[in-house]
């Protein structure tokens, strides 16, 4: 039996934990949800500015501008801006010329990302008192992006931004992704963002949609031409200027594959967990947090049963089936297979590498890597 002092700190620590896992499922049920028509139509049938950042996009982009054509109740005015693609993406676009217009991108000036070059370089070929910023690897809804801009319209938002169901195939995908989007409700406090009192501050640069007057007046990507997250840092210096922020749940109208590779998803999420600049303390500190609040708590239970101290036993029962059960609960909620749930300690552990190579790359100022392109840690 363990002393009763030892009993109460394991179990109030465990309380601490499960209250800790409830962040993320309180976050999700905080989710405004958008679907094909629900916020209406646009005021009148306005013409939209699409940019679309491509780089070796031939397998995604057709889909991508196939749907972007079909919109309805809307006119867009549709430009693919080029970063040196070596594959057929220019032959896709020049495919579809009687819709799309393809914008090279100049030579990357320094200190700039690519893709924020890109997004500027875009937003300045265009007109539209709105400009969407997506994803040549999303899917559209014939309804999306006048559902979307109805729905900036009724809120009287500057910044829109959307949220889509991720596509995940094979083991890897299924077993990472659904904790990636736990990391990113509990992370920016995602529903937050639609108080126009909160400071939180988030958007997802697979569909961004900002009016153009606001998105002008904060400096456009010029504002984050240093950020390997460009769509966070513009919706942190949209919140800096005062401009209303709106964010919303929108699984019937958009859907994305994210990733194609292991290898690229590892690339991807290690440059997301860099953030937007590094900080060495953050990540120790994320470390910490990934084993104390997902791995630690399972080992109540061996406790309780080696050391027959029954009150641990049975607490540690409970957290155990509590952390499983809200694992494989979330994972269906994004459209995953709930078995992979089940796994949710070998995606915490895929998160425990990746942090800690971003924290080794960060302290020896090693580059980060992302489409071809290679940017230096920022401190």
């Amino acid at each position: 039996m363990l002393p009763l002092a030892i009993v109460l700190l394991l179990v109030g620590l465990g309380l601490f934990v499960l209250l800790f896992q409830g962040v993320p499922l309180y976050f999700a049920a905080g989710m405004p949800l958008l679907g094909p028509g629900s916020a209406g139509l646009p005021r009148t049938r306005e013409r939209l500015a699409v940019v679309v950042a491509a780089r070796n996009e031939e397998l995604d982009l057709p889909r991508c501008l196939d749907d972007l054509h079909a919109q309805k109740n809307i006119d867009l005015d549709l430009v693919v801006v080029d970063g040196g693609s070596s594959d057929g993406t220019r032959e896709v676009v020049a495919a579809r010329s009687a819709f799309v217009r393809l914008v090279p991108e100049p030579p990357l000036p320094a200190g700039w990302v690519g893709k924020s070059w890109a997004l500027d370089t875009g937003a300045r070929a265009t007109r539209g008192e709105w400009i969407l910023f997506t994803d040549a690897d999303m899917r559209f809804h014939a309804d999306a992006v006048a559902s979307a801009l109805a729905w900036g319209e009724k809120e009287g938002a500057d910044l829109v931004t959307l949220a889509p169901p991720v596509e995940m195939h094979g083991f890897w995908e299924n077993v990472v992704l659904p904790f990636y989007a736990q990391m990113v409700l509990t992370y920016f406090r995602v529903p937050r963002v639609n108080r126009d009192n909160s400071r939180s501050a988030m958007a997802n640069g697979q569909f961004l949609l900002v009016r153009r007057a606001s998105y002008e007046a904060v400096g456009g990507h010029t504002a984050t031409r240093s950020f390997i997250l460009e769509d966070v840092g513009l919706a942190r210096a949209f919140r800096d200027a005062g401009l209303r922020l709106r964010v919303a749940w929108a699984p019937e109208l958009l859907t994305t594959r994210m990733y194609r590779t292991n290898a690229e998803m590892y690339e991807g999420l290690l440059k997301l967990v860099h953030g937007l600049r590094f900080s060495a303390w953050r990540q120790s500190a994320f470390l910490v947090g990934l084993v104390g609040g997902f791995l630690l708590p399972l080992a109540l239970l061996p406790v309780g049963l080696l050391t027959g101290t029954s009150v641990l036993t049975v607490f540690g029962a409970v957290l155990v089936a509590a952390l499983f059960g809200k694992h494989v609960g979330f994972t269906r909620a994004v459209r995953g297979r709930a078995v992979y749930g089940l796994l949710y300690p070998v995606a915490v552990g895929y998160y425990l590498v990746l942090v800690t190579a971003s924290l080794v790359r960060g302290i020896r100022r090693r580059p980060i890597a992302w489409k071809g392109r290679t940017y230096p840690y920022q401190h």
